[in-house]
């Protein structure tokens, strides 16, 4: 799918940022911690946009903004064109019916006093979109797209595997019938059979709904397998973002080379480039001048120290926030690929066996 345009967008992402206020050494210091900086991108209806990158680098901080639960220290966010920070309380509250959340962890994320039928009733009624005489229809209704039954309506949340209870967090997401489900590593604390079946699921309600998807993640393979387009952040901004097809072929950007070239490769004594990285993560209460990536990189020059990259864009659809990468990508030196290690490769596996064996209807786990 290609990159949303301005006639097919459904959210734009404008020069969001976000700034923590953190306690210093002592009470009445305060350092800035900077989560989020000047990050931009689109969705197209029926796309899915991955975000891609380390733990702590602002990926769900910029989920958590798109939904309304953390407010945006600058930037924008337009939702088919309007700036959701000029809407009134009342525009607001509608719009976000149609802007959706699921939790990375499924034990947290449900009320554990409330049954299931409760819990994916509630948004239902809230809205307006189902009545005391029909909410009962609608929860079964609900339950049978994720792959539960009536039965399960009855009980409570602990009653349920780790998979079933994100199948209920996928059902109570839908039940306001949303256009845009931001995914907040829905799959990480998932055994990988299960993930496959999710995000099998996944698929399946985006083909039948026409939803759209940010799926935050940090697994490759699941990445891989779901989205259209990937943005790869590194410590609070964007370094890279363009189509799945040359970024998994061809990652250009210098850390996006390491992520892929990380990956264990399936066939025991296989050689290959790889593109190691010194160092950890730097703080964001310090980043670096310049490049933030600069310290860590093996081909930093001295403008990267002294000059913050753009996103450029290329010719494949395609932008890379790197002042060389048009120099490397045109080096002879083969770029690192993504192979699959054996835990890798048996879920991209599971992800077909599951699709193939089960169609629209995905199986209880």
């Amino acid at each position: 799918m290609p990159a949303a345009d301005a006639a097919t967008t459904l959210l734009t992402v404008d020069g969001l940022s976000k700034q923590f206020s953190v306690a210093g050494t002592w009470p009445w210091q305060r350092r800035r911690l900077s989560a989020v900086n000047d990050i931009s991108f689109s969705i197209a209806p029926g796309e899915t946009l991955s975000l891609v990158g380390e733990s702590g680098c602002g990926k769900s901080t910029a989920g958590r903004m798109l939904v309304g639960l953390t407010a945006p220290s600058s930037g924008r966010i337009l939702f088919e064109g309007r700036d959701i920070a000029t809407l009134s309380s009342r525009e607001r509250r509608a719009l976000h019916r149609h802007v959706q959340l699921i939790f990375q962890d499924p034990y947290g994320s449900l009320n554990p006093r409330m049954t299931v039928g409760e819990l994916i009733a509630e948004p239902a009624l809230v809205f307006g979109l189902a009545d005391r005489h029909s909410v009962a229809a609608r929860v079964s209704e609900l339950l049978g797209l994720v792959g539960l039954a009536d039965r399960h309506a009855d009980r409570y949340p602990h009653e349920f595997s780790g998979g079933q209870r994100q199948r209920i967090g996928i059902a109570r997401a839908l039940a306001v019938e949303p256009r845009l489900i931001v995914c907040d590593e829905p799959v990480s604390a998932l055994d990988v059979s299960v993930q496959a079946q999710i995000v099998n699921l996944l698929r399946s309600l985006q083909d039948r709904f026409g939803l759209s998807y940010l799926f935050i993640s940090h697994g490759l393979s699941v990445v891989r397998h779901l989205s259209h387009r990937v943005a790869v952040m590194y410590l609070g901004n964007i370094v890279e973002i363009g189509p799945k097809g040359a970024i998994f072929a061809r990652p250009a950007h210098p850390y996006t080379q390491a992520l892929l070239a990380a990956a264990p490769v399936a066939r025991p004594g296989a050689r290959r480039s790889r593109a190691v990285l010194a160092g950890d993560m730097p703080s964001p209460l310090n980043p670096p001048s310049g490049c933030r990536f600069h310290p860590r990189c093996p081909f930093a020059v001295e403008r990267c120290q002294r000059e913050v990259p753009a996103l450029t864009p290329g010719d494949d659809g395609r932008s890379v926030a790197c002042h060389r990468w048009r120099e490397l990508a045109a080096a002879p030196a083969e770029a690192p690929t993504l192979r699959h290690a054996p835990r890798t490769a048996r879920l991209l596996a599971l992800y077909r066996s599951a699709a193939a064996a089960s169609g629209s209807r995905i199986g209880i786990n």
